[in-house]
């Protein structure tokens, strides 16, 4: 029993001794994120370039979409008034003055006045399609964005995969802590690719449902003026 109570007291104070000693560096090490971004590798840079571009095109397209989206309630109810009193040089000077594409659309309209209603209504489209392509500009870059992100976080990580198998070759053995560090580092750059193709992918889909809301307002609007243009009398 002496021998048994002796082995297990020596068990117990190598286990005590082990857990008082400080944790190796390399485990208590808090990396930042801008370390760990650099570790991330050369792929890094294009990733990080892609969600600048991105981040710069969706604010300067969310700011223009707003101001175009401002609403004018007097807008349509003064070209109404003027139109159905005659006044069509008031009603142009209104949409002039809007600076809107509604406004611009309408001002199409009216300088059609007198012709059928297929050939106002043909123009109004026209300058419509103009106005949205004008909102539209750019856009598509953040799909693009949204695709090429992800898959240049797949090439750095590969690449980082290819240098650790050759790392090893040559050491001529395989050292765990040093393949799953470098593996895990070499991940930074996927996680870092699929982060920005998100946010591009949600930052594409919420312009493109704001410019949706706005051709659809504008589709009512023109809708009404040609009602209002085709009106019996007129």
């Amino acid at each position: 029993m002496s021998l048994v109570q002796d082995t297990a007291k020596a068990a117990v104070d190598t286990f005590n001794q082990a857990a008082q000693q400080p944790l190796p560096a390399a485990a208590t090490e808090n990396m930042s994120l801008i370390d760990m971004m650099i570790k991330g590798g050369w792929i890094m840079i294009p990733i990080l370039l892609l969600f600048f571009i991105g981040l710069v095109i969706f604010f300067e397209r969310y700011l223009t979409i707003r101001r175009a989206a401002k609403y004018d309630n007097s807008l349509m109810s003064q070209v109404k008034a003027n139109v159905l009193s005659g006044n069509l040089d008031s009603a142009l000077a209104v949409c002039r003055s809007s600076n809107s594409a509604l406004g611009r659309m309408l001002q199409k309209g009216l300088l059609r006045v007198g012709r059928p209603i297929k050939d106002i209504e043909g123009a109004i489209e026209n300058v419509g399609k103009l106005e949205v392509a004008k909102l539209e500009k750019n856009i598509n870059i953040l799909g693009i964005i949204a695709g090429i992100a992800p898959m240049l976080g797949f090439v750095g990580t590969i690449f980082g995969v290819i240098k650790i198998f050759h790392d090893v070759e040559l050491a001529g053995g395989i050292d765990i802590a040093s393949v799953s560090g470098g593996l895990y580092v070499k991940m930074v750059s996927s996680a870092s690719g699929l982060a920005v193709g998100i946010l591009a992918y949600l930052g594409y889909h919420i312009l493109n449902m704001m410019v949706e809301r706005l051709i659809l307002r504008m589709e009512t609007d023109a809708v009404e003026f040609i009602d209002l243009l085709d009106e019996p009398g007129r």
